[in-house]
C-alpha cells in the first residue's frame, strides 16, 4: 500500500502530523490561513536557502495540506482546508475518549471516597 495521496482518497493522517511536526511547515501553514502566496513571499522570513524552502512546500503538498498554482514563473501556494479537518476530527476523537475515561476514573474516586465515609 503506497503512502502517496490521490486526489479522489483522503490524505493519511500520518502524514498531515508528519509534515506539522515541523515549525517551518507550520509557519508556512499559518501564513496560509491570511491568503494565497508566492514561494518567494512564504520563503522570505525564514532565511534558509530557497532548494531547501521548496522541500517544506513539497512535503506540504505532497500530504495535501496545501496546493499550488502556477502561472508564467511564479508559483503561488494555497491551503487545503481538507486535510486539516482530518486532523481536526482525528484530535476531537481522541479528546473525547481521554475525556470519557478521566470521567470514568473520577466517578470510580468519588464512589471510594464515598465507600470510606
Amino acid at each position: 500500500m503506497s503512502l502517496q495521496t490521490t486526489s479522489q482518497n483522503p490524505p493519511p493522517v500520518d502524514s498531515i502530523f508528519r509534515a506539522l511536526a515541523d515549525p517551518t511547515r507550520r509557519r508556512v501553514v499559518e501564513r496560509l490561513n491570511r491568503s494565497p502566496a508566492s514561494v518567494s513571499e512564504l520563503a522570505e522570513p525564514f532565511g534558509m536557502a530557497l532548494p531547501s524552502f521548496v522541500e517544506h512546500l513539497k512535503v506540504l503538498e505532497g500530504c495535501g495540506l496545501v496546493q499550488s498554482q502556477k502561472a508564467g514563473r511564479v508559483r503561488t501556494y494555497s491551503l487545503s482546508p481538507e486535510p486539516l479537518k482530518l486532523a481536526e476530527n482525528w484530535l476531537a476523537e481522541q479528546r473525547a475518549l481521554w475525556e470519557r475515561r478521566l470521567d470514568q476514573f473520577d466517578a470510580y474516586v468519588m464512589s471510594l471516597k464515598e465507600s470510606e465515609t
